[in-house]
């Protein structure tokens, strides 16, 4: 799951694109509305997080001309604003949710999961591939009835194969969408990642390699 995080603050969008990462989001970030209109205009995002008053203008007003625009991206205001009138602005604008600064940031990261299961793609919550399940809504994974421990990271990219269960999925698709913009695409990172994710969901084999295009995530024998 993509996010965009608009923050002027270098400190606090520091430290929430951090605790966002750790949870394992993709996250890009803006430090003003340029910045995000033009993240939006060339990325599909599951969840967009806004600090409603920015140097550059009131993120409500902005958010307003997205839903004007037809952009449905779920929204959640940071702001320190927190009158009735001011959540009620904010919502009234096109807002999914209202955070009133200080917050704490493993709240921010419980809503903004919640937002990005709200996104256009309804995803079932709970998937099957063989004797592996996979929790979309606890983020749990089990293999043979065994609970695994996954990394953030790791039950973010079975997420998208299991999304794509059979098919091919592309090299480029899984690093877009399960790392973010600081990601070299030249790297290993998802292949060394898969070798681990395969050592801990054990044999037989699921996750398939293939050649010239990504990875496939499947039972061995093809069947359900």
């Amino acid at each position: 799951m993509r996010v965009l995080l608009v923050e002027d603050d270098e400190d606090l969008r520091f430290g929430v694109a951090a605790a966002l990462r750790a949870a394992g989001l993709a996250v890009d970030e803006a430090a003003d509305l340029p910045r995000a209109d033009e993240a939006l205009f060339v990325t599909a995002y599951d969840c967009a997080v806004f600090d409603r008053m920015l140097p550059s203008g009131d993120a409500a007003a902005f958010v307003e001309g997205l839903r004007r625009d037809g952009r449905a991206v779920p929204v959640l205001f940071l702001t320190a604003r927190d009158t009735v009138a001011d959540r009620v602005e904010g919502f009234a604008s096109g807002g999914d949710d209202y955070l009133v600064k200080p917050f704490a940031v493993p709240e921010l990261v419980a809503r903004v999961h919640s937002l990005c299961r709200r996104s256009a793609v309804v995803r079932p919550p709970v998937r099957h591939v063989a004797d592996l399940e996979i929790d979309t809504a606890r983020r749990l994974v089990r293999r043979a009835g065994v609970l695994l421990t996954l990394t953030a990271r790791e039950f973010a990219v079975l997420e998208a194969l299991a999304a794509r269960a059979d098919q091919a999925v592309p090299r480029a698709e899984l690093i877009e969408s399960c790392w973010d913009e600081m990601a070299d695409p030249r790297s290993n990172v998802l292949e060394v990642l898969v070798s681990q994710l395969r050592r801990k969901l054990g044999d037989p084999q699921l996750i398939h390699t293939v050649r010239a295009v990504g990875y496939r995530l499947a039972p061995p024998d093809g069947t359900r």
